[in-house]
C-alpha cells in the first residue's frame, strides 16, 4: 500500500473491523462528537454511501453467500468506490471537511482480496481509486464476540456474516495484518470493552489531527 500526495486541505478518518466489532457506532459517535466541537464532519458508509453506490451495495451484501464469484464481487465494489469517490469523499475533503467512513479499500483488500486476489484487488485500487484515508481506524475484536453481536442485528445485510467463523477469524488476522504493514495510518483500538471506553481511546487518537474549531 502506497500512501497517495493528498492535494485536498481535508481530513479523511476510516473504521475498520470485522462485522459485529461496533465500528459503525463509534463512527457515528465519533461524528456527533466533532459536530459537538462545531465541526462539520461527513459521516459515510462502504459499500455504499452516494445512490450509485447503495444500489450496489444491495447486490453485494444480500442472498446466497455464493452469489457472485470473487472477481466479479471486487468489480462491484470497485464500481461502488469510485463513484462514492467522485460524488461524496472527494469534494467533501476538496471542501476541507472532515470525512468519516465506514469501511474503504482496506475492506475489499480482506473481503474480496482472500482466496489469492489480494494483488489484483491493490492493482484495481491503484488503477481506479488511488487514494487511502489519512487515518484508518480499527476496531478489533475477537472473532467469536464479533459474529454473535452480527448475527443478533437479524438484518438483511448477512451474506458475509453467513460464511460463518472460519471467515470472520480470518478478516481479523488479516486486519490486524495491515495495520502491521501501514503502522502510520492505522491505530488499533481495542473494541471488546465498554462503548464509551472505546469512544474516549479514538478520541484521543484523532485528537491531534484535528483543526481547529472554528470560532
Amino acid at each position: 500500500m502506497t500512501t497517495t500526495h493528498r492535494p485536498w486541505p481535508g481530513l479523511f478518518i476510516s473504521f475498520e473491523g470485522i462485522d459485529g466489532s461496533g465500528k459503525s457506532t463509534q463512527a457515528r459517535g465519533l461524528c456527533d462528537s466533532l459536530r459537538a466541537k462545531g465541526l462539520d464532519p461527513v459521516l459515510t458508509r462502504e459499500p455504499g454511501g452516494s445512490p450509485g453506490a447503495e444500489e450496489i451495495r444491495a447486490l453485494v451484501l444480500q442472498g446466497d453467500p455464493d452469489r457472485w464469484s470473487a472477481e466479479t464481487e471486487l468489480l462491484l465494489f470497485t464500481a461502488a468506490r469510485r463513484d462514492h469517490l467522485e460524488r461524496v469523499i472527494l469534494p467533501a475533503l476538496e471542501a476541507g471537511r472532515i470525512v468519516i467512513c465506514d469501511r474503504f479499500a482496506d475492506s475489499t483488500r480482506m473481503y474480496q482480496g482472500r482466496g489469492g486476489l489480494r494483488a489484483k484487488v491493490d492493482a484495481l485500487h491503484r488503477l481506479m481509486i488511488g487514494v487511502e484515508p489519512d487515518l484508518t481506524l480499527l476496531v478489533d475484536m475477537p472473532a467469536e464476540a464479533g459474529l454473535s453481536r452480527a448475527k443478533a442485528r437479524a438484518t438483511a445485510e448477512e451474506r458475509f456474516e453467513d460464511f460463518g467463523l472460519s471467515l470472520q477469524q480470518q478478516m481479523r488476522d488479516g486486519f490486524l495484518a495491515l495495520a502491521h504493514e501501514d503502522p502510520e495510518r492505522f491505530r488499533v483500538i481495542d473494541g471488546n470493552r465498554d462503548i464509551d471506553a472505546v469512544a474516549a481511546d479514538i478520541r484521543a487518537v484523532i485528537a491531534p489531527h484535528l483543526p481547529k474549531a472554528p470560532a
